[in-house]
């Protein structure tokens, strides 16, 4: 059951439960947009839109210097550029507050083992004077 709690309280799970649906779906994006399937979709595309307008004979939509590719490209970016933004706060976010849960866990083990040391010095003082006690009330052997 501690267990349970313990990664209960953990700030990441706090961190992802108390996330709003914008910025679920500003990681989820983020994640999507940093794939190879999308590096590898988004070049077919590039390629076909390219293709088809500079070799097919067809009714060009965008003839060579690609206007419209680049206005598309330009709102693309523009789109990204925030949303890759507000993803990047968020793990800096997550990373500040992991840090800080490492730091104060640090803390607590290194209290305990200075509480272990402790521990240890006072049982071997005990084993010392119990060893002590032993040897002067031991039996000396003549020979």
């Amino acid at each position: 059951m501690k267990t349970k709690e313990r990664q209960d309280s953990h700030p990441i799970i706090l961190h992802k439960k108390n996330l709003t649906l914008s910025e679920r779906m500003a990681d989820k994006l983020t994640e999507f947009m940093g794939s190879w399937f999308f590096i590898g979709f988004f070049l077919f595309v590039l390629l076909s839109w390219m293709f088809l307008n500079a070799m097919i004979y067809i009714n060009h939509w965008d003839p060579y210097p690609f206007i419209l590719l680049n206005l598309v490209l330009s709102c693309l970016a523009a789109i990204q550029a925030p949303i890759i933004l507000m993803s990047q706060n968020r793990q800096a976010q997550r990373d500040r507050l992991t840090a800080n849960y490492d730091y104060a866990v640090n803390r607590k083990a290194e209290r305990e083992i200075q509480n272990i040391q402790k521990d240890l010095e006072e049982i071997k003082t005990m084993i010392s004077k119990v060893c002590k006690k032993s040897q002067k009330t031991r039996p000396t052997k003549k020979s």
